[in-house]
């Protein structure tokens, strides 16, 4: 089940929120771990019992953790860590590497095809930071077996995240405030995801698929370019859209989820894009990766492979393909560039030229990411920088990947990526009256979700890039 549908919009969410409202507090947990799990079960009904198994084994660990001989919390930690990964290599890396064990070593070892449960790599994460963070003690091991399913199966943030950790909302696990104010808050935040991905993402997706389903060989400089960028407004307007959709529909339950994009295609270096894409994923490796490497505390040498470390499994988190190793590693080398003191876009003359260089690294980047396979991905880029020869006819293909309407929705995204509209309406809406104001912005809110519906009235196009991660 996805955000944008209209079983959930106008089924799932509604009755959802309506129990949310009327039933005691003491058995909203209970009714919003029912629903959760159905909405993971929605589509592979047997994928909720792989959730279930990482639920059971997380709580148990970390009642032993709490109540067992201290002594053995290490040990604990350890099965904790390798019970996740190795639930995560099954599902997730399995295929990959048996492919690749044929393909080097020239065997015929049977492929299992082993389906991926869909948002594994978020729910396992968030799984493994809550037992990491009792063994560190900066969390108390939560005794009641309903509060920890509910953390990892909320639904709100279980299939694409962002990730929570377990601190951030414990003691919203227990108790939350569920108020008209959080409530339309919430309805807001979730109506501009959705519009950002109805009506942005939907739309210039179709034009990066369109360019990335032709052949390479085919491309020339113009059409390269057009699917690359209209990738990179794909996978932002796609995911920060679904971030805010979980932002939203949380605080509608009473819950509050830290931010997970800040205008990251406005940062002046690629360090500081990594600080505002994908925060809490950002974050996770710092925490349970980079500085348990030792950060930077042991030499430059050290940092700048603990760098490349934790850049190189953030390649290999987002999938089971060269490609995404290639996009990993190619952020660390511009990371390790930074932190070198080798690129110092702070010493750059004008701050746009900064931003250039950015969304040149992070465009580049994102071909190889979108890209089927490592030679395709080479051959668009090439094409990027060095495809001036038009064969005949390429003109008519821009015509039919850009419609009037879509040359729009890619000027107006250029915009929606900065924070000049909501500057704008901020500062519009803080020369009116409260009530005014108020007022404003329900007016937006309900033509923006009109739009939506229209979009899903007349569209069938409606997939979550980060779903299969």
């Amino acid at each position: 089940m996805v955000f944008s549908s209209t079983v959930f919009l106008f089924i799932f969410l509604p009755l959802t929120f309506f129990l949310n409202l009327i039933l005691p507090e003491k058995y909203r947990n209970g009714m919003l771990l029912f629903f959760s799990l159905l909405f993971y079960a929605w589509g592979e009904p047997v994928f909720v019992l792989i959730m279930l198994f990482s639920i059971t084994v997380n709580y148990g660990i970390g009642v032993a953790m709490a109540k067992g001989n201290p002594k053995r919390r290490k040990a604990w930690l350890v099965t904790a860590v390798v019970a996740n990964l190795a639930l995560l290599f099954v599902f997730k890396y399995t295929n990959f590497f048996v492919r690749n064990l044929n393909s080097f070593f020239h065997l015929n070892i049977r492929i299992p095809e082993i389906p991926l449960p869909i948002g594994i790599s978020f729910f396992t994460f968030q799984a493994m930071s809550y037992v990491i963070d009792i063994y560190k003690g900066t969390v108390k091991a939560e005794q009641k077996f309903l509060n920890t399913a509910l953390y990892i199966s909320l639904f709100p943030q279980l299939i694409a995240g962002p990730i929570v950790k377990y601190n951030d909302i414990q003691e919203q696990l227990e108790k939350r405030e569920i108020s008209a104010r959080k409530i339309k808050e919430g309805i807001r935040r979730f109506i501009v995801g959705l519009g950002k991905k109805l009506l942005i993402a939907n739309l210039i997706g179709k034009t990066a698929d369109a360019v990335f389903s032709m052949d390479p060989n085919s491309l020339n400089v113009v059409l390269a370019w057009v699917g690359a960028v209209a990738y990179c407004i794909q996978i932002y307007f796609d995911f920060s859209g679904y971030s805010d959709m979980a932002i939203g529909l949380g605080k509608m339950f009473g819950f509050d989820f830290k931010e997970n994009f800040n205008y990251p295609y406005t940062a002046t270096s690629i360090t500081d894009f990594w600080r505002r894409w994908h925060i809490s994923l950002t974050s996770w490796f710092r925490e349970y990766l980079y500085i348990p490497l030792g950060g930077n505390r042991k030499g430059d040498k050290r940092t700048l492979l603990n760098i490349f470390i934790v850049y190189l499994c953030t390649g290999f988190w987002h999938g089971a393909e060269w490609t995404f190793l290639v996009w990993g590693i190619f952020h660390a080398f511009f990371m390790i560039l930074e932190r070198a003191k080798i690129i110092q876009t702070e010493k750059f003359k004008y701050r746009w030229l900064a931003r250039l260089y950015v969304l040149l690294v992070v465009l580049t980047g994102f071909v190889m990411f979108r890209a089927e396979n490592l030679t395709q991905g080479v051959k668009i880029i090439g094409k990027l920088f060095t495809g001036f020869s038009f064969q005949p006819g390429w003109h008519v293909m821009l015509y039919d990947f850009l419609s009037p309407l879509t040359v729009l929705v890619f000027f107006l995204s250029f915009i929606a990526a900065t924070p000049v509209l909501t500057n704008l309406l901020k500062d519009f809406t803080e020369k009116l009256t409260e009530p005014k104001a108020e007022g404003i912005r329900n007016i937006l809110s309900i033509a923006l979700f009109l739009l939506c519906i229209m979009a899903i009235s007349t569209e069938t196009y409606n997939p979550f890039i980060y779903f299969r991660f």
